[in-house]
């Protein structure tokens, strides 16, 4: 097929290690495993930033949160930024996105999408001036449409969704609207982007007794907590986790870890699922050797790594995601080594599309790696906080509200200065080294990812690896000039 449709199924908050191509052969994933076994699996595939506007900006426009504007959670995406479907040539695709938005004005067609439906009620505060903020999602109405009714006020809450039998959750509002829409379009090229909430926080959902908690086994790291050697926001993260602040679980309470782990791999079995239901579609419409099929997640999740939950962290739970990019007729799967960037997923999959990625674009095309016969990459990568938008402090950066459960860590001054610090973190381009920089702190920290790959030592400031760190930063620099980074990086020299 000389125009190839894109299928492209994103989830939220997926860690890589839910997949049996990344060695996880006891959570049932039986569908998302069988399109790893004809597509090219990116061993060591990382978000730009490891939360949730931030991450989905650069899947969608190609360029790095800092150059897209959306450096935070709930900022809108510029109108003049484009996404994909904007690149693609006139006229000549269907274009759709099903599922969560977080890009602002989350109900409403926008950014080449020309068809859209919505499944989140809880963005329209940050709607643009002048749009109707009574408005429901289409899953609300959908809902609604099968006679169920809110408990109170106007839209179904997270947790009330979540609490809803699995014919009326998300996963199946999406896939029926997904296979609906492949249905109509399979005569001419399509792009469509479907995005799950699951397994994102609630954390619960129609499967969760699906797994047995004590089969469950604890993360590796689980016994290597944040430390002084650590940063001063990740020793405040497991502050509030172990003292049960969020998600209703003590991170440090290895049950309730297992708990808590059973009922995520509940939540991302149910995804696959209805991830199933869309790709047997696209092959009973027989478009399967005509579409190239894209599966990846915005970030990861801790899971009780390192006594943690959630993400916006820089540790590999957080930030590193599958992704699977099926080519139009490949038959057997095919390993990328080396990091890559999901900033690199806009310009590949435009070339792939046989159009020419814009000049501007922060990502690189892989486009001819995976179609080589050399399935490696080998350029540093690069992930970046912007701070606040943690989950530790308020929406307002000037108002920064601070959990009880921190305070006793350090001075307010320090607390909120851990909280801004706009982290940097490089990853060799033989993915060994990885050193994380903190311009506000000076907290830096450097893992070797071979010897130590659940980042329980903090090399940095070993006398034998000053040349290495130097080097690692001065590449880190390279990739500031190239992508314009303005953050200033503190001299390290002294180490």
């Amino acid at each position: 097929m000389s125009t190839p449709n894109l299928l492209f199924i994103y989830t939220d908050e997926q860690r890589f290690d839910t997949l049996a191509a990344y060695g996880n052969q006891q959570i049932d994933m039986p569908n998302l495993n069988r399109l790893a076994e004809h597509a090219c699996v990116f061993d060591r595939a990382y978000v730009t930033q490891p939360v949730c506007t931030p991450s989905r900006s650069s899947l969608l426009t190609g360029l790095y949160p800092h150059n897209n504007g959306c450096t935070a959670n709930n900022l809108l995406l510029d109108h003049d930024i484009p996404c994909l479907p904007e690149m693609l040539p006139d006229n000549t695709y269907a274009t759709a996105h099903f599922g969560k938005w977080h890009l602002g004005d989350e109900m409403f067609p926008q950014h080449g999408f020309q068809h859209w439906l919505s499944i989140e009620d809880q963005y329209n505060k940050w709607f643009r001036p002048g749009r109707d903020r009574e408005i429901v999602s289409d899953y609300c109405r959908w809902v609604k449409a099968q006679g169920r009714e809110p408990q109170k006020g106007r839209f179904f809450s997270r947790t009330e969704a979540a609490a809803l039998p699995e014919a009326l959750s998300k996963p199946a509002f999406l896939a029926e609207q997904a296979t609906r829409f492949i249905k109509e379009h399979q005569q001419q090229p399509f792009c469509l982007y479907v995005n799950f909430l699951e397994p994102h926080m609630p954390f619960t959902g129609p499967r969760d007794n699906q797994y047995d908690p004590a089969q469950i086994p604890l993360p590796a790291n689980f016994d290597s907590p944040p430390t002084e050697r650590n940063h001063l926001r990740y020793r405040m993260f497991h502050a509030e986790y172990a003292a049960g602040g969020k998600f209703a679980c003590r991170s440090n309470d290895p049950d309730a870890i297992r708990r808590l782990i059973a009922r995520y791999w509940g939540l991302c079995s149910q995804v696959d699922t209805h991830c199933g239901v869309i790709l047997d579609t696209l092959q009973a419409c027989g478009l399967w050797d005509d579409t190239i099929i894209v599966f990846t997640s915005d970030h990861g999740d801790m899971m009780g790594s390192h006594q943690l939950i959630a993400k916006c962290v820089m540790y590999e739970e957080a930030v590193r995601v599958p992704m699977l990019v099926k080519l139009p007729g490949q038959r057997q799967l095919r390993r990328i080594e080396g990091p890559v960037s999901q900033a690199d997923l806009t310009p590949t999959l435009l070339e792939l599309m046989g159009v020419t990625p814009p000049a501007n674009l922060d990502g690189r095309s892989r486009a001819a790696v995976m179609q080589s016969g050399v399935a490696e990459v080998r350029d540093d990568m690069v992930i970046e906080w912007n701070g606040v938008n943690s989950g530790l402090d308020s929406d307002d950066p000037q108002n920064i509200k601070l959990p009880e459960a921190v305070m006793h860590l350090a001075s307010t001054r320090e607390l909120t200065e851990a909280v801004k610090d706009p982290l940097r973190t490089l990853l060799s381009r033989d993915g060994r080294w990885k050193l994380s920089v903190s311009p506000l702190r000076g907290e830096h920290e450097l893992y070797d990812l071979v010897s130590d790959p659940g980042e329980r030592e903090n090399r940095y400031g070993e006398p034998g690896l000053a040349d290495l760190t130097a080097d690692l930063l001065n590449r880190l620099q390279q990739w500031q000039q190239r992508t314009d980074d303005k953050v200033t990086l503190p001299d390290m020299t002294g180490n």
